[in-house]
């Protein structure tokens, strides 16, 4: 009764949930996003081993890097690699989207990233008002809050108030490069390639002799296209500036980004990651391709925002550090693989009896070790197996919670933005993403995955086990 329970459950899903879903991760511009993101991906890396450099957890090290003037230098290597993962992503998604449209990429990734400079407001706030928001203004005689300061900046003449309130323009502020303006950059890359390809299929573009070289043919190919995608930029930047006293990038900020990162950091967030990864993989469907398209933007904001508290020494709760990044979906729910199933490995080696649940243990020993698990998944398997389907959902499910919850209450500390790559094995990740607390915690999250799986695990064993015994009869 049981298996036509779970066989009709399961063909309900395959037959009104998996088509809609697999439709919508299967579009142009889902395609476009998940493929184009990826170029981001080794600046991120390079990046994080730049940050690992430059804040060392050892003070004595740290202090004597600063001291040296190599901590500025692997700031700067963070600041022009990580930390503009934003405008990567602009160009990246556009790239890819004309790309798979069949026409010449390059150009629209670099309207898409003139785009992205256009739309934003190139200035910064002057550096004393920056200072006065959050510091201590002290010239060694008296000390007054920056509050008090502030407040009494009326009573300064003319030519002061007017040098404190002026922003610093004709500069490009670096905070919209990075994971603030992802979700910005994330509409101005789909928009782009979008538009880009639809001027392309209408044929309006200048077309240039056979003889001319292509390098040469296509940048006049590009010309109408992209001066077409700038003016309409152009306009809408002067729109927001004129009616909103804003720009794109900061209305986006504002209305869409912070809501998302909120949701995405959540309690209820990291649940909903942690069920829907192996859910759909229970089903046959890749749960980490699906929940990445969705989430990764989000998770990766929430990653740069960490990576910039942990560089300047603030990376704490109450001075904004997220729980919920990237890292904790990579080094976290999905550590050992989908459904965290270090813990079948554990029994397969330990306690199996049959020779199924053994030679597959074996097989998958080694590729789990680095965050691999298709032998399991396939193999054993877990796909459709209802024997195993509740320590593959609950695995997660039990790691996400009791991790969201010893970050939230300071237990550990929150995960310092390294992008440590997902196939970076179990406890060496966690060090690299958190220090040696972390390192801890994830080891004991290889302790709860066992418990769970062992009890499941042994059942399913001995029901191969059995199976195996008649067949050789």
């Amino acid at each position: 009764m049981a298996d036509k329970k779970q066989s009709g459950f399961g063909n309900f899903v395959n037959s009104k949930i998996m088509p809609p879903v697999m439709k919508f991760v299967n579009t142009k511009a889902i395609t476009a996003l998940q493929n184009g993101m990826v170029y981001s991906l080794p600046f991120i890396i390079i990046g994080s081993i730049f940050l690992i450099l430059g804040n060392i957890p050892i003070p004595a090290v740290s202090n004597a890097i600063n001291t040296s003037g190599w901590g500025a230098v692997f700031a700067q290597a963070n600041n022009t690699t990580f930390q503009m993962m934003g405008l990567w992503a602009a160009i990246g998604i556009a790239y890819v989207y004309v790309k798979n449209e069949n026409f010449e990429p390059l150009a629209p990734g670099l309207t898409s990233a003139a785009a992205f400079l256009m739309l934003q407001n190139l200035s910064i706030d002057n550096p004393l008002k920056a200072a006065l928001s959050s510091g201590i203004v002290n010239n060694n005689v008296t000390q007054m809050s920056a509050k008090a300061v502030t407040a009494n900046i009326d009573k300064l003449p003319h030519v002061l108030q007017n040098f404190l309130e002026s922003p610093v323009t004709g500069v490009i502020n670096t905070k919209w490069l990075g994971g603030d303006g992802m979700i910005a950059a994330i509409i101005i890359g789909l928009l782009v390639g979008w538009i880009y390809t639809l001027i392309m299929k209408a044929g309006w573009t200048i077309k240039m002799p056979k003889q001319v070289p292509p390098a040469v043919s296509n940048q006049f190919t590009a010309m109408i296209p992209s001066g077409i995608i700038l003016t309409g930029s152009m306009l809408i930047y002067g729109g927001f500036n004129a009616f909103a006293h804003t720009d794109f990038l900061n209305w986006i900020y504002n209305t869409l980004q912070i809501p998302l990162q909120g949701i995405s950091d959540s309690f209820g967030g990291a649940i909903a990651i942690g069920f829907l990864v192996p859910f759909f993989w229970f089903f046959g469907v890749h749960g980490g391709l699906i929940m990445g398209s969705l989430v990764a933007p989000m998770l990766q904001a929430n990653t740069a925002d960490n990576a910039r508290l942990f560089a300047e020494h603030r990376l704490t709760i109450a001075q904004g550090a997220h729980v919920v990044t990237n890292e904790f979906y990579n080094n976290f729910i999905n550590l050992t693989g989908s459904g965290i199933t270090i813990g079948l490995i554990v029994f397969t080696l330990v306690a199996a009896k049959s020779v199924q649940l053994k030679s597959i243990g074996k097989l998958e020993l080694v590729p789990g070790i680095f965050n691999i698990n298709e032998p399991f998944l396939f193999g054993l398997p877990i796909v459709m197996n209802p024997m195993l389907a509740v320590p593959f959902f609950l695995t997660p499910l039990v790691v996400a919670a009791s991790t969201y919850l010893v970050i939230r209450t300071g237990i550990v500390p929150p995960l310092n933005g390294v992008a440590a790559p997902w196939t970076t094995p179990a406890v060496i990740s966690g060090f690299l993403i958190g220090g040696w607390k972390m390192a801890i915690w994830q080891f004991c999250t290889l302790l709860i995955s066992t418990a769970i799986y062992w009890p499941f695990a042994k059942k399913y064993d001995n029901v191969l086990l059995a199976r195996e015994k008649k067949e050789a009869k």
